[in-house]
């Protein structure tokens, strides 16, 4: 059996992508697996790094609505769907799934022509163009969210990586809070804008530590490699303030944690509900307004809170992280309620589409 993967670009693409690549190994080490992609994406990197083959096809942007520009992509993209046929010949391929982003469009219309079963995931709860092109023709259609509005889409979550899906917070706590060099026992507050950093969060942070720390809260922050370190003087007595640059183990940062302040992505808020820790969300003020909405269901479920860009002030952490982190018995109830939302299993749960796909095709 051999599965393409279409899902470059980002990390919210490809980490999912990767996930099930895993997961299908797992169950069958045989399996052949290819993943498609473009030179200006970041699979070039990491599906290398972790084992995989990657074939790349020419990039073709998609715009992310509906506008004229709409009307060259056809053309655009008779090339790159030629490329992807060429490559789902050459490895025989038995099934396409797909995860959004530049690549995952060719991959389904080069897919439909040859009439390879088609699985879909979409992560994010407003569904990209690619997505929703490719749900027409698609054997099975996977969504993070169950406030997706993809016809016939079954819920599972996002495929994670198996050093976050496995977590156990508690147990692994002692070693995470020694290898950040943060207290054993005091809350502790992570901050982290994603891989890049986020301006807002760093600066909003830097100025409401000193509060955090004379309230008893330890802070690990996570400012993003492109963004200039804060100068941090430690007070004798005082709960630490570690800055560092970033984070590559993040299943430890989690475990350190007793709450996060991030931004809203669909990884990042899928990570957090499985392994249940609580969450300011500051959705990204760009965009569609995807964000605000991967949030939302969690914070319902009362695993978090969501607070507009323009509002988070060093007042509002003061006034609403603050006393959550002070207050042992709402930390546990907001633990319990985003871990009740989340999904560890959705690697596997994707994997048993795939076999679905593949099996109608043949009957």
């Amino acid at each position: 059996m051999h599965v393409v993967l279409a899902g470059g670009g980002t990390a919210g693409h490809i980490e999912p992508a990767l996930a099930l690549a895993d997961a299908l190994r797992r169950q069958d080490p045989t399996v052949g697996i290819t993943a498609l992609g473009t030179e200006r994406g970041l699979e070039t990197r990491l599906v290398p790094e972790r084992g995989y083959d990657l074939a790349l096809i020419p990039a073709v942007p998609l715009p992310r609505k509906p506008t004229p520009e709409l009307i060259t992509v056809p053309g655009r993209l008779r090339g790159t769907i030629k490329a992807a046929e060429q490559i789902l010949e050459r490895t025989k391929a038995d099934a396409v799934v797909g995860f959004g982003g530049y690549v995952a469009l060719p991959g389904y219309l080069a897919a439909k022509r040859l009439g390879v079963p088609i699985v879909i995931h979409e992560a994010n709860a407003r569904p990209g163009l690619a997505n929703k092109i490719g749900s027409r023709y698609a054997a099975q259609v996977a969504v993070s969210t169950p406030d997706s509005k993809l016809r016939g889409a079954r819920y599972i979550g996002i495929p994670l990586r198996r050093s976050i899906a496995t977590l156990d917070r508690a147990a692994v706590r002692p070693e995470a809070r020694a290898a950040f060099g943060l207290d054993p026992n005091l809350p502790t507050l992570l901050v982290s804008g994603g891989s890049q950093g986020a301006r807002r969060l760093n600066e909003v942070v830097q100025q409401v530590a000193p509060y955090l720390q004379q309230a008893g809260i330890q802070i690990l922050h996570a400012v993003g490699p492109k963004n200039e370190m804060p100068q941090v003087h430690q007070m004798p007595g005082m709960p630490p303030y570690i800055p560092v640059p970033y984070v590559d183990r993040m299943d430890l940062a989690y475990a350190a944690a007793d709450m996060m302040l991030c931004r809203a992505g669909a990884m990042t808020v899928a990570e957090l509900s499985a392994v249940g820790l609580p969450a300011a969300y500051v959705p990204l003020p760009i965009g569609n307004g995807e964000q605000r909405l991967n949030a939302q269901p969690v914070v319902k479920a009362g695993g978090g809170l969501l607070v507009d860009d323009a509002e988070l002030t060093p007042e509002w952490v003061q006034g609403n992280v603050l006393p959550v982190l002070a207050d042992p018995h709402r930390l546990y109830e907001m633990s319990r309620a985003a871990s009740e939302f989340g999904r560890r299993d959705a690697d596997d749960l994707l994997v048993g589409m795939v076999y679905e796909a593949i099996a109608a095709r043949h009957r």
